[in-house]
């Protein structure tokens, strides 16, 4: 995490789907403490309940997790609360919900998950972005090569983990993602 935020990387989530209650609080507690101490965004995937437990800033939530409205009692109007979503109708329930973002694809194929939906490329973000008023982060399969045009399709943001974690160098591909952002 140091290494990305002095990259200038500012949101963070933790995803863990096959660890202990205990493995995974204690991973988060100490993601947390970072995070504070590097002044940064933490979020945790999933899960309220260690959210909360950790202080975090807010949770992302799939489909198939809690329910927003409930999600949203439970964290409280303060906590960042974000969504995956795949179709447009999914962006726009999300956004009369009352989330604060969407992640929205995947827009490539993606190897990071084993069960995803089907890719919806550019042209789906550019089909949902007027759907919504929301910060949307453009997620699966993204790579250097592709953030411009992620990014002139109206994305605000993107998540990777392939990108970065497949790269020769972490800071270099972390450094570049950032750059094209900027250059944009």
């Amino acid at each position: 995490m140091e290494l990305a935020a002095g990259c200038g990387i500012r949101l963070f989530q933790y995803r863990n789907k096959t660890g202990s209650s205990r493995d995974v609080f204690a991973k988060a507690k100490v993601l947390r403490e970072a995070a504070a101490r590097l002044d940064v965004l933490f979020i945790v995937n999933d899960r309220c309940d260690l959210a909360l437990a950790v202080e975090a800033d807010g949770v992302h939530l799939g489909q198939d997790d809690l329910p927003l409205d409930l999600a949203r009692n439970i964290m409280g109007r303060h906590k960042i609360i974000g969504i995956s979503t795949h179709r447009p109708e999914e962006v726009t329930q999300a956004t009369r919900g009352g989330a604060d973002y969407v992640g929205y694809g995947p827009l490539f194929p993606t190897t990071t998950k084993e069960a995803h939906e089907a890719p919806v490329g550019c042209a789906g973000l550019r089909d949902i972005r007027p759907l919504t008023s929301l910060p949307v982060f453009a997620i699966g399969g993204i790579t250097l090569d592709s953030v411009e045009e992620v990014v002139a399709s109206g994305a605000n943001g993107v998540a990777v983990a392939s990108a970065v974690f497949d790269a020769p160098s972490l800071e270099q591909a972390m450094r570049d993602l950032l750059a094209s952002f900027r250059t944009l």
